[in-house]
């Protein structure tokens, strides 16, 4: 599933006339980035969520013909991402899923890091699996970090720590049934992290990539620079 139903404000101007998932970074719209990461990993079918501007957003992926493509509804309301994963549960098969934020970009160092996480995730140890890198290896992130991993890969949240070493990327993998227990309505996915975390069911995998959080005009001019420097 890819979470592209927000709205954006922090990357206004550029969202007065379209839904942030087509901003462009690179020359390509952010929400083409994670679905041609999602096709390189060999995800076939996904499920997208809409609120904003959402006619313009369904038009513009009704294009890909590399993938199956179906649509959550928001436009009435925005229910945020655990919300968002849980109206959409009945479209999300019962199979591990992948979830990716709509802002989240990366260029690759070694191993292809959905592939890694998709390897790595192992239902009897975890509930959730998140792909995190090291905070220095981050553009657009302004944050003290986000976790600290243990050897077995269990995950603390920074808490009342200063920093932490590792920020999140923006993509998780779970088993949908764990979505059946949420509430329904507006919530955040944080307070399931959380609890998972206490029961030692939260899990990571520190990706080998740069990541870009392109979450204001800024760091999409900073990810537009980065990018063509690779080119």
């Amino acid at each position: 599933m890819v979470l592209a139903a927000g709205l954006g404000t922090r990357m206004r101007p550029l969202t007065d006339d379209r839904p942030k998932a087509l901003v462009e970074v690179g020359g390509e719209a952010l929400i083409d980035h994670v679905l041609d990461r999602l096709v390189e990993a060999g995800v076939r079918r996904a499920v997208v969520n809409v609120h904003a501007f959402a006619d313009q957003l369904e038009a513009h992926l009704r294009r890909r013909t590399d993938m199956e493509i179906l649509f959550s509804n928001e436009r009435a309301a925005l229910m945020e991402t655990g919300g968002g994963l849980k109206q959409a549960r009945s479209l999300l098969g019962d199979a591990p899923i992948l979830v990716a934020n709509v802002d989240s970009v990366w260029t690759e160092g070694g191993a292809a890091a959905l592939s890694r996480l998709i390897e790595a995730f192992d239902p009897a140890r975890m509930d959730d699996l998140l792909l995190l890198v090291p905070v220095e290896k981050s553009l657009g992130f302004d944050g003290p970090g986000d976790f600290f991993i243990a050897r077995d890969g269990a995950l603390a949240h920074r808490g009342g720590a200063d920093r932490a070493p590792l920020a999140y990327m923006g993509v998780h993998m779970l088993d949908p049934h764990i979505i059946d227990a949420w509430p329904a309505g507006r919530h955040g996915v944080f307070p399931h992290w959380m609890a998972m975390a206490e029961r030692g069911r939260l899990h990571g995998v520190v990706a080998d990539a740069v990541w870009m959080h392109v979450g204001d005009p800024a760091a999409r001019d900073a990810a537009d620079a980065r990018l063509a420097a690779r080119s």
